[in-house]
This record gives C-alpha cells, structure tokens and sequence, in this order.
C-alpha cells in the first residue's frame, strides 16, 4: 500500500514556505488586520479603509500623498515599524517592529477652520480613555501632544500625536509605545505600557478600542461645529491636562522663550499662559518644559 498523496502546502509562512517568519518575538505578534476591518470597517461608519503594512518610513506622509489624490475620509494606515517617523519640529525617530502603534487617520472635518486645532486634543483625550478604560492605566496629556505616565515616580513620555493640514484634510498621526523594554527606550524620559503594567497590551485590541472612542469622539465633537465646550472636549482634556496649573517654560519659534503659569486653553486650543508681569499669551506652538515646584524656604 501506498503513501496517500500529501496535500499541497499553501505556501503561507510555517506552511512550507521556506523563507524566514516574519515575526520571531513571541511578545511582539503582528496585529490583526483582518479583524480589525470585520470589527471596524462598518456601513456608516467614520473608517472606511484600514490598511496594515510591514514597514514604511511616515505612515503621515504615506496618508498625506493619499489625501492629496483624493482618498475619502476614514483611512486608517499603521505600520508595524516605522524607520523615518516624525514627530513635532520634523524631529525623527524609530523603534523595533511591533513594539507599539504606529498609525496615522485621515480626516476631513466639516467644522470651522479656526476650530481645528482641537484635533491633537481630541486624538489624545481618545487615547487616555481608551487605555484608561481598556488597560487601566492612567495617562496624562502634555500639550500640546504628548502622552504621559508615572513611571518610577516620575512623568514619562508614553506616546506623541502630530496632526498635519492638507488641502482640506488633516492627517491625524499617534505613536504609542506598547512593548519597548527598559533597554529599548530611545531616551530616558520614555516608557511603554509594558513597563508601567499595564493590564492590555495586545496591539490588536488597543487598536480595536482607541478607533472606536475616537470615533465617538469626532462624532460628537463634529456634531457640535467643533465648539469644544458644547462637545465636552475641553472639560474631557481638563481633567487629563498636566500641564494647566504648572509653572512652565515655553520655547518659542525665533529662540524666543515664555515663562510662567498655564492657566487655560483659549477657544483655538491656544495654551494661555500667564507671564511674570501678570499678561496673558496665547500660544499655538512651541515647546513647553514642566518646572518643578520650587522648595520652600524659611
């Protein structure tokens, strides 16, 4: 008696394909993007298109190019490893594949123009609650657009959004790190989920539940002509702000500097901070640094 004839492989890597895998860290699986469209890509629906690749150098500047030709709003890209991603000031930076989200979104928001520098805001407050919700851990919002944690007593960076206008459009960009390990980190103000314990750190199911809140978010933001009070967005971004209420130091454009408290965000998404002398300025960019409280003398 015969062998009976074995099934041909698929050719799939670990079905006979002969290639090395695409993924040897067990701690790092690829996310699922086939899920995340059943789950996501909905009639009606704010995300219309989800694409995941291996590598790509900006998943912003990728979805820029397909703003530009046209692409409808609710595209979503996220790369597994970004080797050239940028952050605010065309700062770059990288980190090991699949440690992490690296996405971008396009949108094309119907509120006034004046009203759009609401949407870092409300891509980060979309964050804190989601992995607050999700992954119980609590996270802080920097402004303009950085993430922050309590790591070992202290404020760590834990993910940076950068939004971009085209034309119409605006690609919303955010970096989370997930998995980085201590010897990983790029500096030493940075930290990961893994690392402050955080209950969630598949990829797939963060992913999942941060475009659903976003959605929900926009929705209601967009249903209020971007007003972030009638929306609930400034008092959402409020209560997660850490840097209202803080002494800061403002590096402005032109090596320019602005020292003193942070008092409020005025109706643009301005950071209003009041000076020595007791003015108030507004401030839609620039680099702000946290001082801490000074001791008490006497």
């Amino acid at each position: 008696m015969t062998e009976p004839d074995r099934p041909r492989r698929s050719g799939l890597r670990g079905f006979g394909h002969d290639g090395p895998s695409p993924w040897t860290d067990l701690d790092r699986p690829p996310l699922d993007a086939a899920v995340l469209r059943h789950d996501l890509l909905l009639p009606g629906g704010l995300w219309t298109a989800l694409d995941v690749v291996e590598e790509t150098g900006s998943t912003n500047s990728d979805l820029t190019a397909r703003a530009r030709d046209g692409a409808a709003e609710g595209a979503v890209l996220i790369a597994e490893r970004q080797n050239a991603g940028r952050g605010r000031l065309d700062r770059r930076w990288s980190a090991p594949a699949r440690s992490g989200l690296f996405l971008s979104l396009l949108l094309r928001p119907t509120v006034p123009r004046e009203r759009l520098g609401w949407l870092p805001i409300l891509v980060g407050v979309s964050a804190a609650a989601t992995l607050h919700r999700v992954a119980g851990v609590e996270v802080g919002l920097k402004w303009p657009n950085d993430l922050q944690v309590e790591h070992a007593g202290e404020e760590r960076k834990i993910g940076g959004i950068l939004t971009e206008l085209t034309g119409e459009a605006v690609v919303a960009g955010l970096g989370l790190n997930v998995s980085l390990r201590e010897e990983e980190l790029p500096v030493p103000t940075a930290t990961s989920l893994a690392l402050v314990g955080a209950e969630v750190t598949d990829r797939t199911t963060l992913l999942r539940a941060l475009l659903r809140e976003f959605a929900e978010l926009y929705g209601e933001w967009q249903g209020a002509a971007g007003d972030p009070q009638t929306s609930g967005l400034l008092a959402a971004y409020t209560r997660r702000c850490t840097t209202l209420g803080r002494q800061v130091v403002v590096q402005l454009p032109g090596e320019r500097e602005l020292r003193g408290e942070a008092v409020a965000l005025d109706a643009d998404g301005r950071l209003v901070v009041r000076g020595v002398d007791g003015a108030r300025q507004s401030v839609g960019a620039g680099d702000v640094v946290h001082l801490r409280p000074q001791p008490r003398t006497g």
